[in-house]
């Protein structure tokens, strides 16, 4: 069995935990100061100072990484995208830079409707091999593990082919795959005024294709103006639990409709956007421990304001951070585009966004248990930084900061050389 003895790290961040953190918590990332960790196979056997590992493993037959002058933390979790689609919406971004708004292109034809119908005309092939090139960038950044939400289709044939699209890719390639049912994403014109009976056909003849297959383990639902009322959702939401689907939510993205509070109400595991969301939502969802996903790459590609992260962390939320990756409002997979814009314009210190990228992000989906930190017992996902400490993250502004990349406890990513 392969062992790795990864040792010298000037920082070695550990995110310890198997439960989410939230508010002053979220600012402990278990920073060890020249570190190291022993892996074996592909879990996490030892963590702790250097000088100790490299003592008790010194006659280990292993491979030896010497991480001196480079940061090591756990794989980053993306626990927002919409990964799988079919063609583009390059021309939507230049209407909005004219001033359209993301409901008026939505309300014409565009939006998630216009992808709707190249995701129906794409192969099965396609929507693979586009998925393997993001899912290859995403790796570059330090992904590890990623959430991948259907959506595209609403329709069955379709809304299945995006399902066992992400089950093709995550046996192709490293990253892991969590997938998320999203048939209500968008109302077609045909269901217009029918949202109910649409819901119910979800329900009644799509999602239990779904279970049976174990093609997704959350499901979704876009809760909206023109989309789906408060009243739907929580119809819907209830009814996908008692199918036995873990929750997630879009919520008070565009209005505050009342999204955080039913999340709250529900037992979501995360409510995502939250650019509207209320101060009465931000307490429910914190006392009901809802993970609030926060999407900054979202809101600034929308111009919008952000999401109110600082203050919802204030009032005791885990909070979690993911790109959005879409082909429509957010066209990118870049994690040191959050971390930027997460230090800089929602007021969070680099250790609130690491453990908000690291473990939170794996509770979002459902992981914490095994990733989103480096701790005895836990999965080898582990990444190394081209510098010595996790300030350089937001400093060097915008800048892909990985050197290597570990999965499983197999280096699958290695810029170093």
């Amino acid at each position: 069995m392969k062992k790795t003895l990864i040792y010298n790290a000037p920082e070695l961040v550990t995110s310890a935990g198997a439960a989410p953190k939230s508010g002053a918590n979220m600012a402990d990332i278990g920073l060890i100061k020249n570190g190291a960790v022993f892996i074996v196979g592909d879990t996490i056997e030892a963590v702790g100072p250097s000088a100790e590992l490299q003592e008790r493993y010194k006659g280990a037959d292993c491979l030896r990484i010497d991480a001196t002058g480079k940061a090591v933390l756990p794989g980053f979790v993306d626990s927002h995208t919409h990964l799988v689609f079919g063609g583009y919406r390059a021309d939507e971004f230049s209407w909005r830079l004219r001033g359209d708004s993301y409901l008026s292109i939505m309300e014409r034809g565009g939006g998630i409707n216009a992808s709707v119908s190249m995701t129906r005309n794409a192969t099965d092939e396609e929507l693979i091999a586009a998925g393997m090139d993001r899912l290859s960038g995403m790796l570059e950044y330090g992904v590890t593990t990623v959430e991948s939400k259907s959506g595209y289709g609403l329709d069955k044939d379709t809304e299945l082919r995006q399902l066992r699209a992400m089950r093709e890719l995550n046996d192709r390639q490293p990253v892991e795959l969590v997938p998320t049912f999203m048939g209500a994403h968008s109302v077609l014109p045909e269901h217009k005024g029918k949202e109910r009976a649409f819901l119910d056909w979800l329900l009644d003849d799509v999602m239990p294709t779904v279970k049976a297959e174990g093609l997704a383990e959350f499901v979704d639902i876009f809760t909206e103006n023109n989309v789906f009322s408060i009243e739907d959702s929580r119809y819907y939401l209830n009814r996908a639990r008692e199918m036995g689907f873990k929750l997630k939510m879009h919520a008070d993205e565009m209005v505050q409709l009342g999204g955080a509070e039913l999340a709250a109400e529900v037992g979501a595991v995360s409510a995502d956007h939250l650019l509207k969301a209320s101060d009465q939502g931000i307490a429910d969802m914190a006392r009901a421990g809802v993970i609030g996903t926060v999407l900054p790459a979202t809101a600034f590609c929308l111009k919008e304001d952000f999401a109110r992260a600082r203050y919802m962390i204030d009032q005791g939320m885990a909070i979690a951070i993911a790109t959005d990756l879409n082909p429509g409002s957010c066209f990118t997979h870049s994690v040191p585009l959050l971390i930027a814009l997460s230090c800089l314009y929602m007021g969070l210190s680099v250790e609130e966004v690491i453990t908000a990228l690291t473990l939170n992000a794996a509770a979002a989906v459902g992981r914490a248990d095994r990733v989103g930190s480096i701790e005895v017992g836990k999965q080898a996902d582990i990444i190394m930084l081209k510098y010595p400490s996790i300030h350089f993250l937001p400093y060097h502004t915008g800048v892909n900061l990985v050197e290597r990349v570990i999965k499983k406890g197999q280096l699958v990513l290695d810029k170093s050389k």
